[in-house]
């Protein structure tokens, strides 16, 4: 049987080298993903960490970095009580050029069968990802608001 994942896949009207520069840049980061900012230096080993409003909210090390195809890191949350003791899960970012446009895979793993934190990333990557979609297409991110991604588990 296979364990819980959260797939996302969109085409995204941009570059390759344009989609790695928003996934691993904070200057673009802080409009689509609600504020936060990506910290690391993106080579394998390095640690990760996002930012939002001064405090750590998840943090990991780089699994993987093949710029503009590939990008993985682990990811552990630490912001709400009711996701800390989730296990440490993965990130892999998969970009392809498909004609005119780039299709991007993300893929989230290593979640418990019944845990809370699957549902609060398949929530919270469609709002973020969207956002990123958006700002790359159109040059704005969409109004959606913050409470998105708290949407899937009971945030106090």
């Amino acid at each position: 049987m296979s364990k819980p994942q959260f797939v996302y896949v969109t085409y995204i009207e941009t570059t390759p080298e344009r989609l790695w520069e928003a996934l691993t840049s904070s200057e673009f980061t802080k409009q689509y993903w609600f504020g936060a900012e990506v910290r690391s230096d993106w080579k394998v080993g390095s640690p990760f960490a996002l930012m939002l409003d001064g405090e750590v909210t998840d943090s990991g090390d780089i699994l993987e970095a093949d710029p503009p195809r590939r990008l993985s890191y682990s990811f552990k949350h630490h912001k709400f009580e009711e996701l800390r003791n989730e296990p440490i899960s993965r990130v892999v970012f998969t970009i392809e050029p498909f004609g005119s446009l780039v299709r991007l895979t993300v893929l989230h793993d290593g979640f418990v069968e019944g845990g809370k934190y699957l549902g609060a990333v398949s929530n919270g990557w469609p709002a973020i990802l969207s956002g990123l979609k958006s700002l790359l297409e159109r040059g704005k991110v969409l109004a959606i608001p913050r409470t998105a991604l708290n949407k899937g588990f009971d945030a106090k």
